[in-house]
C-alpha cells in the first residue's frame, strides 16, 4: 500500500513552519495515542503514521530530501537507507570499498575496514503531561512492549552455549571481503547474516534470534520546563539485538491543553474575568499563576485587551536559567442574570453616559462622530 504523502498526513502546507508541524503532529499525537484508543488497531495505525511523518519533516535535512524525491528518499539506497542504487551494496558497502582504496594512502583515518558495530533500532514513546507537570518535572513510570533479551536462552539464542560457533565463512567478523582486481568490496556474510555466530540448536522461546517481545516498566525523570516535542533519552533501553549494542528509547513529551494558561516559549498567557464597576472604578483583585495566588492591581478606567505583565511568574524552560513572565489580558465581563435593582441602577448608569456632555465613554463618542 502507497504511503500517504506527509503533509497530507498532518494536514499541512508544504509552507508550514516548524511550529505548524509541532502543533499538528502535537494534536494527531493525542488524538490517536494507543493510551486514549486501547484496542483499536486503526488508531494505532494512524498515530505511527503521524509520528513518521513527524519525524521526517521536523528534520530540516530530511524534509529537504522529501520535498527533492518524496518517499524514494527513503526508500533503497536513497537517503542512507540500504539495499538498491549501488548495484546491491548498502551505503556502508560503498564507504568501505573507498575506504579500502583510500585508507592506506591517508594513514588509515576513515571507517574503511573496520567493522561497523551493530546497534537495536531506537524507540520512541509518547508521553503525555499536564502544564504543571511539564513545568515542575515529574517522574513518571512507563509501560511499553519492545524487544529484548530472551529470558529463556539470557540473549544467547541457545540455551547451551556450546551450541553457538563462530562462523566459518566470515571467522565471526560478520563480514565478507570480496576483492576484484583494485577494488575491494565488504557485504555482509550471508552464512551467518552479520551475527558473526551460528546457532546449532537454536532457542525453542526466540528460535535462535536471542531477543523476545517483552513487556517493561521503566521510571523516567521529566527535567523540569520541558515542552511538546522535548525528548529524554534512555540509553539502551531501545531494541535489543543479539551480538550488538540495544538501541535508545527517546520519550517524546506532548502536552496537554491548559483550562487557564497558555504558553508560548518562557512566557506564559491567560485571560482575566473582570466585572464592569472593577474596571471602571480599579481594584486589587486575586489572580491564580503556577506557584499560586498573587494580587493584580486593576486601574480605574482599565479597557478590555489591557495588558499586564507578572515578572519571573512564567516557565524556566530545561535549556535555560531565565524564567519567563505571566501576561494577562483583561477581559471585561458583561453582567448576566441581574437583579431587578442592579437592571435598575444599570439603566441610571446608562441614562447619565449617553448625555452630550458625557467624557465616560471617549472611544464610542470619537467612532460614532465619524459619521456625523
Amino acid at each position: 500500500m502507497a504511503k500517504r504523502d506527509y503533509y497530507e498526513v498532518l494536514s499541512v502546507a508544504k509552507t508550514a513552519s516548524d511550529d505548524e508541524i509541532k502543533k499538528a503532529y502535537r494534536k494527531l499525537a493525542m488524538k490517536y495515542h494507543p493510551d486514549r484508543n486501547p484496542d483499536n488497531p486503526e488508531a494505532e495505525e494512524k498515530f505511527k503514521e503521524a509520528a513518521e511523518a513527524y519525524e521526517i519533516l521536523s528534520d530540516s535535512e530530511k524534509r529537504s530530501m522529501y520535498d527533492r524525491m518524496g518517499h524514494q528518499a527513503f526508500e533503497g539506497g536513497m537517503g542512507g537507507g540500504a539495499g538498491g542504487g549501488f548495484g546491491g551494496f548498502s551505503a556502508e558497502d560503498i564507504f568501505s570499498q573507498f575506504g579500502d582504496i583510500f585508507g592506506g594512502a591517508f594513514g588509515g583515518g576513515g571507517r574503511g575496514g573496520q567493522q561497523r558495530a551493530r546497534s537495536g533500532s531506537d524507540l520512541r514513546y509518547v508521553m503525555e503531561l499536564t502544564l504543571e507537570e511539564a513545568v515542575r518535572g515529574v517522574k513518571k513510570t512507563i509501560t511499553f512492549t519492545a524487544p529484548a533479551p530472551c529470558d529463556a536462552c539470557d540473549g544467547q539464542g541457545s540455551k547451551n552455549p556450546k551450541d553457538v560457533e563462530t562462523c566459518k565463512t566470515c571467522h565471526g567478523a560478520g563480514q565478507v571481503r570480496m576483492q576484484q582486481g583494485f577494488f575491494s568490496v565488504q557485504q555482509t556474510c550471508s552464512t551467518c547474516r552479520g551475527q558473526g555466530k551460528i546457532i546449532k540448536n537454536p532457542c525453542g522461546k526466540c528460535h535462535g534470534s536471542g531477543v523476545s517481545n517483552r513487556q517493561q516498566t521503566l521510571e523516567v525523570t521529566i527535567p523540569a520546563g520541558v515542552d511538546n516535542g522535548d525528548r529524554v533519552r534512555l540509553s539502551g533501553k531501545g531494541e535489543a539485538i543479539r551480538g550488538g549494542q540495544p538501541g535508545d528509547l527517546y520519550v517524546e513529551v506532548v502536552v496537554r491543553e491548559h483550562e487557564i494558561f497558555q504558553r508560548d516559549g518562557a512566557d506564559l498567557y491567560m485571560d482575566v474575568p473582570v466585572s464592569i464597576a472593577d474596571a471602571a472604578l480599579g481594584k486589587e483583585i486575586e489572580i491564580p499563576t503556577l506557584e499560586g495566588r498573587v494580587s493584580l492591581k486593576i486601574p480605574e478606567g482599565t479597557q478590555t485587551g489591557k495588558m499586564f505583565r507578572l515578572r519571573g511568574k512564567g516557565v524556566k524552560p530545561v535549556r535555560t536559567s531565565m524564567q519567563g513572565d505571566l501576561l494577562c489580558r483583561i477581559v471585561i465581563e458583561t453582567p448576566v442574570n441581574l437583579t431587578a435593582r442592579q437592571r435598575e441602577l444599570l439603566k441610571e448608569l446608562q441614562e447619565t453616559m449617553d448625555g452630550e456632555d458625557s467624557k465616560s465613554s471617549p472611544k464610542k463618542k470619537s467612532f460614532f462622530g465619524l459619521f456625523d
